[in-house]
């Protein structure tokens, strides 16, 4: 991702959760021009219902558990073992891969998998709200054709929820980085949209800089930190990280109260305030935006406050893969060997083993599970804890 306008999980694409705006998803404009009005409504009711629909609802107790059973079952067959999978994947020869990853990105990151495996991947990309609606529209009409599906980590725990993707168990799922793989593995995280801190360098020296949250209540930051204001994931899991509920709630109170916060609307602004000097320290941009334009001589750099808050899009395996050798075979690729195309296009890989900008650096995985059961609850909150009280 050198340039990220319109790329999956950023600033060029809406983030992902609940409403369109701007993740490691993220420029919303792009990816809203492309919804219709009925996919967005649709989104809104996928990813509220909890549980799935009625219609599908187990009748007793014991029709769960033998679907329990069954899923586990899946979840080893049809597809091949291990060993055997590539080659039953060259024979099956293609799959499907629904995903919202930028056109211009997919050559790098499909065309090294088809030319080892000698299978072709046929991809339907579109926004978020079209790939979920699609998938789950064609599951319930019983019309299987995708195979492996790709977007937002709240957007593919809303799939789980509807019954669409198949539980997976792999070995590469023990190198991912905490909170990649959901208990009900039916999906895990490829690719992390980190949250850094930003700083500009004429302004704040290196030395000086907050090593945690809690330092920058110290009254010599006042006047000079800057946050994106609709970043209630991160607003949400650094309420967490600063002891949750009431106490971690007082930390952004007193914050706001002590040093102010300058509130502003998008993360390429906000990071260009930085280098301009404006806000000498923003709290709230992705890893990749300081370090670009710290490369083209730009008076900026970032640091990570630990644990480093990040967003995540994942893949699956559809439950009704008509291609399941090939499917398991991309999933795994996905989280393996094709981590290195992700870096490739300024990505934090999810893979421990895979060199990253952020190694070393504690990261967490913002909640996909909250993002959609309690995406208002927090934006409210962050409205009423930060925005409004910045504007006093």
């Amino acid at each position: 991702m050198v340039n990220h306008e319109g790329r999956e999980g950023r600033e060029a694409r809406a983030p992902v959760g609940l409403r369109s705006r701007p993740t490691a998803g993220e420029d919303a404009s792009a990816e809203t021009s492309r919804l219709d009005a009925d996919a967005v409504c649709f989104r809104a009711r996928v990813l509220t219902r909890w549980p799935p629909s009625a219609a599908r609802r187990p009748r007793s107790v014991f029709v769960l558990f033998v679907l329990f059973v069954v899923s586990l079952l899946l979840a080893s067959f049809p597809a091949a073992q291990a060993p055997d999978r590539a080659a039953a994947a060259r024979k099956e020869g293609t799959l499907t891969l629904y995903t919202t990853i930028a056109e211009k990105d997919l050559p790098t990151l499909v065309k090294p998998f088809e030319s080892k495996y000698g299978v072709k991947v046929t991809v339907w990309r579109a926004g978020t709200s079209n790939v979920l609606q699609r998938a789950v529209q064609e599951t319930s009409a019983k019309k299987y054709d995708v195979d492996v599906i790709h977007i937002g980590s709240p957007e593919m725990e809303a799939l789980s929820r509807e019954q669409v993707l198949l539980p997976i168990d792999s070995p590469v799922q023990q190198d991912l980085q905490p909170g990649s793989v959901p208990p009900h593995r039916q999906w895990a995280a490829t690719l992390l949209s980190v949250w850094v801190q930003a700083y500009n360098t004429k302004l704040v020296r290196k030395e000086a800089l907050p090593k945690t949250y809690r330092d920058l209540l110290d009254p010599k930051w006042k006047g000079k930190l800057g946050v994106e204001g609709k970043d209630e994931d991160w607003f949400a899991s650094v309420v967490e990280v600063m002891g949750g509920g009431e106490t971690g709630l007082k930390f952004f109170r007193d914050l706001t109260a002590v040093n102010g916060l300058s509130v502003r609307q998008g993360h390429t602004l906000l990071n260009n305030l930085v280098i301009s000097g404006e806000v000498p320290i923003a709290l709230n941009v992705y890893n990749y935006m300081p370090e670009q334009a710290k490369k083209k001589g730009a008076p900026i750099d970032w640091f990570a406050l630990e644990p480093a808050i990040a967003r995540s899009n994942g893949v699956g395996v559809a439950r009704h893969a008509p291609h399941p050798n090939a499917a398991r075979l991309f999933y795994d690729y996905l989280l393996g060997e094709g981590q290195q195309y992700f870096v490739s296009m300024d990505y934090v890989p999810s893979n421990t083993k895979v060199a990253s900008p952020l190694k070393g650096i504690k990261i967490v995985q913002a909640n996909p599970a909250r993002s959609l059961d309690e995406s208002d609850k927090w934006l409210g909150l962050f409205e009423s804890t930060v925005v409004r009280r910045a504007r006093r």
